[in-house]
C-alpha cells in the first residue's frame, strides 16, 4: 500500500471522492506521525494503482504533500 499525505483536509476529502468515482480502492486513515503534513488525514491505496492515481491528481489539480511507502519503521517518499 502507498499513502498520500495532504496539506489540507479539503484536498484529502476531494481526492477521496475522486478515487471512489474512478473505482480505485482506497482507505482514508490518520496521517502517521513520521510524515510531516498539514492535514491529519491520509489516503492509502494499492501500489499498482499509482499511475491511475497520478493521472487523477494531475487532471484534477489535487494538491498533496507527497506519496509515501512504508519502509521498515517509517515512510519514504516515492514518485
Amino acid at each position: 500500500m502507498l499513502l498520500i499525505a495532504f496539506d489540507s483536509t479539503q484536498q484529502a476529502l476531494r481526492m477521496e471522492m475522486l478515487l471512489d468515482y474512478a473505482g480505485v480502492e482506497s482507505d482514508t486513515q490518520p496521517t502517521p506521525k513520521s510524515i510531516t503534513a498539514g492535514c491529519a488525514l491520509s489516503i492509502g491505496f494499492p501500489e499498482e494503482e499509482l499511475p491511475k492515481v497520478k493521472e487523477i491528481m494531475a487532471a484534477e489539480q489535487v494538491e498533496i504533500r507527497g506519496i509515501f511507502k512504508q519502509q521498515n519503521e517509517g515512510y519514504v517518499q516515492v514518485g
